[in-house]
């Protein structure tokens, strides 16, 4: 490790923006202040008023290893996300096989290490049979257990209310879900193919994958854990109607929290007309008024967290027919410069943002020495060229799948560089070095 000194940066940390220099020494940081001076043998990177986050954390990814290695792995889904200043990620447990049990969890871990550019945390996941393998989990491994309550691929979809309950009774850690209705859906989709067969237009996806399967599922999600006092973290909130159960306000003060995406943020129904299935993701993208009131929710803090929920799939998945096309979108390579734009926008601060991305994922999740710029935290570090414009276009996505939504779009900010543990991983044009990613820590 080389000891850096990055000086004349305008740092964003917990709710300010101020001048000043930052040292790394090792994978810490050792001190913040103004006028720092460089030491013997110490090397100087000059940030010139460039700004300087604590390194992204995404808390909601899906990177496809193991058993759907072809879409995604933990080398290239990882390195995407050091490009585009993500740090430190939280990976779901749908893969095949599913982590519903600690050894399918810790061969994650172990797959991860030496690989992923980028710290690393896996949930665990649910189904209706492995609630003895819930009970036993070991808070320090794991972010939390993921519930799908709604439709999911293989044996995780969690529909019995007994095991339900149990669950939100007795995990040992939060509970994250997704919430929607199944039957709902189910219902709306068998209408579909009344009228259209098998040529169901994709701009249905938000009134089959509905708001009113999406509010039942939260509902029910919020009852049960206001009923067993658990603590519950609502995934990728969709509509503007989900948004009135949660209470804005500070998230240390709140024992449930929401979460949305980025993409909730920028597109809305009429960009189906565009893109086609490149934007479908369950849950579905809606209406403007629902992207605007979900991006007044995050100004407000009724919404706590900012994710992607990044889902790689190839071009040929998705350029098959509506049923047939999966859901989920590759985002992670410009979260930040896709989130920052609404910072650019005005709709809120660029240190409410950090909060959102960097701080609130670090607090909601316990995870230790990380998500702030604080003297000992882990040097997990982005710097931004706020006006330096990043235009996203197909050779530009490091992701395995090889395209994004975004393309042809210019975002104004511009990730210049990205350090994990210390270590410069991302050059502004070039993954630098080896990986360096850790094993995050649960610090429970």
């Amino acid at each position: 490790m080389t000891d850096l000194l990055i000086q004349n940066a305008r740092l964003v940390n917990e709710g300010q923006e101020f001048e000043g220099d930052l040292r790394i020494r090792g994978d810490r940081i050792e001190s913040i202040g103004p006028g720092l001076t460089a030491r013997a043998g110490e090397k100087v990177l000059n940030a010139n008023g460039r700004l300087l986050l604590p390194g992204v954390i995404d808390a909601q990814v899906h990177f496809r290893e193991p058993g759907m290695e072809y879409k995604g792995n933990l080398d290239t889904e990882p390195a995407a996300a050091v490009a585009g200043g993500v740090t430190s990620y939280l990976e779901m447990p749908n893969t095949r096989p599913p982590a519903l049990s600690n050894d399918v969890l810790e061969d994650k871990y172990t797959r991860a290490t030496g690989r992923s550019r980028a710290n690393f945390g896996f949930y665990f996941g649910a189904s209706n049979d492995n609630l003895e393998n819930i009970r036993r989990i070991n808070p320090k491994t794991t972010p939390g257990l993921k519930i799908f309550m709604g439709a999911s691929t293989g044996n995780m979809l969690v529909d019995d209310p007994k095991t339900l309950e149990a669950m939100f009774a007795e995990c040992p850690t939060p509970i994250i879900t997704h919430c929607e209705d199944t039957p709902m859906i189910d219902a709306e989709i068998a209408k579909a193919r009344a009228i259209y067969g098998d040529d169901i237009p994709v701009d249905l996806h938000g009134e089959i994958r509905s708001r009113a399967a999406c509010l039942k599922s939260t509902e029910l999600a919020i009852s049960l854990a206001r009923r067993f006092d658990t603590s519950l973290h609502v995934l990728h909130i969709s509509t503007a109607e989900e948004l009135q159960l949660f209470a804005p306000g500070p998230l240390m003060h709140k024992r449930i929290t929401a979460e949305t995406c980025v993409h909730f943020l920028h597109f809305a129904r009429a960009d189906y007309a565009r893109l086609g299935n490149l934007i479908k993701c369950n849950p579905a993208i809606k209406e403007a008024s629902d992207r605007d009131a979900i991006i007044r929710a995050v100004a407000e803090d009724r919404v706590d967290v900012l994710a992607t929920d990044h889902a790689p799939h190839t071009w040929d998945e998705k350029q098959q027919k509506y049923e047939k096309a999966p859901s989920g979108l590759p985002l992670v390579q410009f979260f930040l410069a896709c989130a920052m734009q609404k910072v650019h926008d005005g709709h809120f601060s660029l240190p409410h943002l950090v909060r959102k991305i960097c701080h609130a994922p670090a607090q909601r999740f316990d995870i230790a020495e990380r998500g702030f710029l604080r003297e000992g935290y882990f040097a997990d570090l982005v710097l931004v060229e706020p006006y330096g414009g990043t235009l996203v276009t197909r050779e530009s996505v490091i992701s395995r799948c090889g395209w994004s939504p975004f393309e042809g779009e210019r975002f104004d900010a511009r990730v210049a560089a990205t350090f994990v543990n210390g270590e410069l991983a991302w050059d502004g044009k070039q993954l630098v070095g080896a990986p360096v990613g850790r094993r995050l820590e649960f610090a429970r």
